[in-house]
Parts: structure tokens; C-alpha cells; sequence
């Protein structure tokens, strides 16, 4: 079979089983479309077909945006990657358990080595005192983060947190702004990238939303909790995008299409494109946690932007050594191969299978031949 054939076959597949139930895939080498079809439902229950320009919320697909913004602020001399946290944002002092506050560099919160602690910004007295913390003040959800103990020192150990929705704040402070304004001006709309931002831009292209079932893909709930592979549960909040007045989670509270994440990875492998140095372009897609045995598993390490693939064997993964990969929790997958100029992209109205199943393994190896 060939490219089309294959990629087919795996979407088909997880359509019928009701893992998922619609998705927007593509796929470019060197910037020429090799694939891109929709699949399945925007709306299972009206029958509305997929669409290829469908609005999906992003989750973690939310964190390139943020990254790409925050590399294109160095590359004008905003701010060098090196700096301390408390240079722009003065007030952000976490500490390890014995008190001591060592210094966070925006490298530390661009690896996800930072030592934060992914905290939960809903409590139990919030809801008691019926709190939206959604629309606390930046500097309160900020200020909620650095009240956690660290896990670790900066640089010393590797956990997936709350470090870029602090960088989203700090890009948002240097525009005198929101995180959107920033990803705006240096990465958005140099881009052409209109259907990205906090907030919903058209609601009759916004995917319906599911979640795994025991019987398949169910409908989610406004607020809707199902049990996570890697232990605990994830908890989705699916309205928040459409409230303009919430928080601008760096980190997750992105809306938007295939299309326009097309365009920002394109960016990646072609050097920059219009809002990186290729210099700095080629160090987002590097590995940037050396100093760890390993970062995200065997296998893994991180780079700017994503899981960075050292060793493909221990990995377990088809990819070349240097590709970088990422999702997000709605559903939805993306790989950047700068050795063979791929770049794919998945998004579904699925999560977790979609990001976190056995989907996207399977993409992968239709994306490689098998």
C-alpha cells in the first residue's frame, strides 16, 4: 500500500472500532502536501460530517505556539533564553521543599525543566466558596504555581507541568498584553494564522468533543473526567474556550485548525520561515535536556518544542533519531522529522485515544511504511 493507502487504512480502522470519531489529518515533506483529508464526525450525534477546516481545542498543541512566540521575542532582543524568570516576572519565586528559591530560566520552562509542579488551579475551598479560578488574575494563578514545593533543582530532572503557562504570562507582560497578544504579533499572524487563539473564532467549524468509553467514544459532558493510561484521571472543562475572559493557559487554552498548525510546524523545518532565525529555528527542533539520562522515557529526550527521539530502538518509535513529537489531550497528535522533512499532523475530536492510544502509534508506522 501506498502513503494514502495506509494512513487509510489506520483512520478507518480506529473510525470503525469507535475510538475515534472524527479527525483532520496531514502530512508534508519539504513543505509539499503528501496527505491531508478529514475523517468521520464533526458532530456524531447531528451527522455532521468532518471538515477539513474544522476548529479543534488544541490542549497541549496550545505549548508550540507559546515556544515559537517566545523564541521569536529572543530573536528581536526581548528577552535571551538564559534569563531569570524574576527578571520579568518579579514576583514569581517558587522553592524546593527546604526553602531555599533557585533561579528558573526560560530554557528551564521551555524543557519542562523548570522543578514546578503541575497543581490543580481548581480546589476544594474554591468550590466551597464558589470561586471561578479561571478568571483569578494572572498574577493569582501564577502566584497559586509558585506555592507548590518544586519536584527538584532546575536542570536536574524532568516533569510536565505548568511551565508554559508561565511563559505565556511572561510574553503577554513583555507586550503589555495577554499571551495571545504576543503569540499574535510574532508567530500568529506573521503566519497567517487566523483561526488560532484563546477563543473560539467560528463555533459552527468547532468539533464536538468525546472522550473513550467503555463502549467507545462518548459524548463529553461540561466538565468531564475519564481515567488516564499513565495513572490518575484527566479532567476536560470543555466550555472554557469559549469564555474570552478566562485565564490564557500558555500551556492548553488554544483553539484552532489543521491548517494553521501546518503552517507553524512548516515554519520549524523551513528554517524559520518569517518569525525565526534559522539558527534559532534549527535549536528548537535540537535536543535540549543533554545533561538527563533521559527526559520523557527510554528513549526520549526534549527539545523546545516537544519529546526530542534519541534512541529509536529503546523508544520503541519507526522515526529517525531527531525527530520531535507532541499532542495534545483532546486528541490529538503531531511529529516533526527534520531528517526526512516530514511533518505530521493528526487532530481529533477524541481524547485520549486520539493522543494517547493506540492511534497514533499506528499513524506512525503507516507514516513510515508498515
Amino acid at each position: 500500500m501506498d502513503l494514502e493507502q495506509r494512513l487509510d487504512a489506520v483512520i478507518a480502522s480506529a473510525l470503525a472500532d469507535r475510538r475515534i470519531v472524527g479527525a483532520v489529518v496531514q502530512v508534508e515533506r519539504h513543505g509539499e502536501t503528501l496527505y491531508r483529508k478529514s475523517h468521520g464526525h464533526l458532530d456524531r450525534e447531528a451527522g455532521t460530517p468532518m471538515r477539513e477546516d474544522a476548529i479543534f481545542r488544541l490542549s497541549s498543541v496550545t505549548k508550540p505556539v507559546i515556544a515559537a512566540t517566545i523564541l521569536a521575542m529572543a530573536d528581536q532582543g526581548l528577552l535571551r533564553l538564559e534569563d531569570a524568570v524574576t527578571d520579568y516576572l518579579p514576583a514569581f519565586r517558587p522553592a524546593l521543599p527546604d526553602g531555599t528559591q533557585p533561579v528558573v530560566t526560560i530554557h528551564d520552562l521551555l524543557t519542562h525543566t523548570s522543578g514546578l509542579a503541575a497543581v490543580p488551579l481548581l480546589t476544594a475551598d474554591d468550590i466551597a466558596n464558589g470561586i471561578n479560578p479561571f478568571h483569578l488574575p494572572t498574577d493569582d494563578v501564577l502566584a497559586r504555581i509558585a506555592s507548590h514545593p518544586m519536584l527538584f533543582a532546575p536542570g536536574t530532572g524532568w516533569r510536565y507541568g505548568p511551565s508554559i503557562d508561565v511563559l505565556g504570562a511572561l510574553a503577554g507582560r513583555l507586550v503589555d498584553g495577554r499571551p495571545e497578544d504576543a503569540a499574535r504579533r510574532f508567530v500568529l499572524d506573521p503566519l497567517g494564522m487566523a483561526d488560532t487563539r484563546f477563543s473560539v473564532t467560528d463555533p459552527v467549524r468547532l468539533a464536538k468533543p468525546y472522550a473513550d468509553g467503555p463502549d467507545g467514544a462518548q459524548a463529553m459532558r461540561p466538565v468531564h473526567t475519564i481515567p488516564a493510561p499513565w495513572g490518575g484521571t484527566v479532567t476536560y472543562d470543555i466550555d472554557r474556550v469559549h469564555d474570552r475572559g478566562a485565564f490564557q493557559s500558555g500551556g492548553g487554552g488554544m483553539a484552532g485548525s489543521a491548517a494553521d498548525l501546518i503552517k507553524l510546524f512548516g515554519a520549524f523545518q523551513a528554517g524559520g520561515a518569517t518569525i525565526l532565525k534559522p539558527a534559532t529555528a534549527a535549536l528548537a527542533l535540537e535536543n535540549q535536556t543533554p545533561q538527563l539520562p533521559h527526559a520523557v522515557g527510554p528513549g526520549w529526550q526534549f527539545s523546545y518544542i516537544g519529546a526530542w527521539l534519541d534512541d529509536p530502538h529503546a523508544a520503541n518509535w519507526l522515526a529517525p533519531r531527531g525527530t520531535s513529537r507532541w499532542g495534545g489531550i483532546y486528541g490529538h497528535c503531531w511529529l516533526l522529522d527534520p531528517v526526512s522533512g516530514i511533518t505530521m499532523l493528526s487532530l481529533t475530536n477524541t481524547g485520549l485515544e486520539g493522543s494517547d492510544g493506540i492511534y497514533r502509534e499506528a499513524l506512525c508506522r503507516a507514516l513510515y511504511g508498515e
